[in-house]
């Protein structure tokens, strides 16, 4: 048992991947009950938090789940560490997720303390470990981290009666953070895992999806704006629906068809398909077309349920030694949690009389998707890593290649 714990909390991946998806289930399932028990007219828990119940439920999908999925990645890509430092990390995170529950027994203020230190120390982290890098590559993504982490102060000084209106605003910087982050890195290593499948089946170079530097560089201004446009509502539809074009454009030419043939490859792009749909919708209902709350569920459920969910699986794998196949059972929860997306949005949008079933069916897609995650990766995140397979060699009319010098991408 000591050696198991010592192995979880030696790799950043295998501590918080392991504790976003037990998340994700754990306040997934309290949420259902909740839902279904409003649906039949009674109630039923949550009655020690200080805040609407939405309001919670919202909060730790975006700073619990995602918070946690997103420090697996960095602290394993960018800012990698052992022991004390991934164990001290994980103790705060689940300290926000345990004041958070209990927020009505306790000061405010030191819910805010306690749940905000997690990303503090997360953001210093990584942004210390840039620095001594010197990449300006990654150094972007403290922009979002950052940003994510204000979303999170925001929340916060309502709920500590600072201020009288941010809670809102502070979610939605928050998801926009995320989601500007997932363009980003979506950017990077969703064509980048296409062209290796590629280049392994001796397509040639003219048929790889190409670069588009001129697209990639708006795309990335145009994330980065995108979650500070929340606080003046005018601006917010117009650059919602600018990054839907932009990164729509990128994503169609990532030659899809070759996506269609791996799980880890369609689950990526059907994740960056999402999220530009959701960018749409979200700035038509910012228009009076359509329902906002429906819009960020695509964006929540499809665009970052949906990316985190495969980056955590292709992470795994590759940081284990193992070969990037997933299993069919996660697979499988890939295509749950686009359910989960469309399911939402339709009972918010168009299906209205079935709203209370729809909505609890997005709630069991969700879960459903992280059991079989856990089912079919828990081996790889608590088992020691495994000798890695050698490359297959080049096809017999492909000249062999020098290797080449490549950056972490998890």
């Amino acid at each position: 048992m000591a050696d198991l714990f010592k192995r979880i909390f030696s790799e950043g991946f295998r501590a918080f991947f392991l504790g976003a998806a037990i998340w994700a289930i754990l306040s997934g399932l309290t949420w259902e009950l909740w839902l279904g028990a409003q649906a039949l007219g009674g109630t039923s828990g949550l009655s020690d938090l200080s805040m609407a119940p939405h309001l919670w439920h919202a909060h730790e999908m975006l700073f619990g789940y995602a918070g946690a999925a997103v420090a697996g990645f960095f602290l394993t890509a960018v800012a990698s560490g052992r022991g004390m430092i991934i164990g001290a990390l994980a103790g705060l995170w689940l300290a926000g997720r345990v004041v958070l529950w209990h927020s009505a027994a306790l000061p405010p203020a030191v819910v805010a303390v306690v749940d905000l230190s997690f990303l503090t120390s997360l953001v210093l982290r990584i942004a210390n470990q840039l620095r001594q890098r010197r990449n300006p590559q990654h150094a972007i993504f403290t922009v979002f981290l950052a940003t994510f982490l204000i979303g999170n102060l925001l929340v916060h000084l309502e709920w500590t009666d600072i201020t009288t209106d941010t809670a809102s605003a502070g979610l939605r910087v928050g998801l926009m953070a995320l989601c500007g982050l997932i363009v980003v890195l979506g950017g990077r290593i969703t064509p980048g895992f296409i062209r290796n499948a590629m280049n392994r089946a001796g397509q040639s170079p003219e048929a790889l999806p190409p670069q588009t530097p001129r697209l990639d560089r708006l795309a990335i201004l145009s994330a980065i704006a995108l979650p500070w446009s929340v606080l003046i509502p005018m601006l917010a539809p117009i650059m919602a629906l600018v990054l839907a074009v932009i990164h729509g454009a990128r994503i169609s030419r990532w030659r899809p068809q070759w996506a269609l043939r791996d799980p880890l490859l369609w689950s990526l792009f059907a994740a960056q398909g999402l999220m530009v749909i959701g960018f749409a919708l979200w700035a038509l209902a910012g228009w009076g077309i359509g329902d906002e709350v429906g819009a960020l569920h695509v964006l929540g459920l499809g665009g970052i349920g949906g990316m985190t969910l495969a980056v955590m699986s292709r992470a795994t794998l590759g940081h284990t030694g193992r070969a990037p196949i997933v299993p069919r059972i996660v697979a499988v929860g890939y295509g749950l949690m686009i359910l989960s997306a469309l399911t939402r949005w339709l009972a918010a949008d168009l299906l209205y009389r079935w709203y209370d079933a729809l909505i609890l069916l997005a709630g069991a897609a969700w879960i459903g998707a992280f059991v079989l995650f856990l089912v079919g990766m828990v081996p790889a995140l608590t088992a020691p890593r495994v000798a890695r397979p050698a490359p297959p060699p080049p096809p017999p009319h492909m000249p062999s290649r020098p290797p080449q010098r490549k950056t972490s991408t998890a």
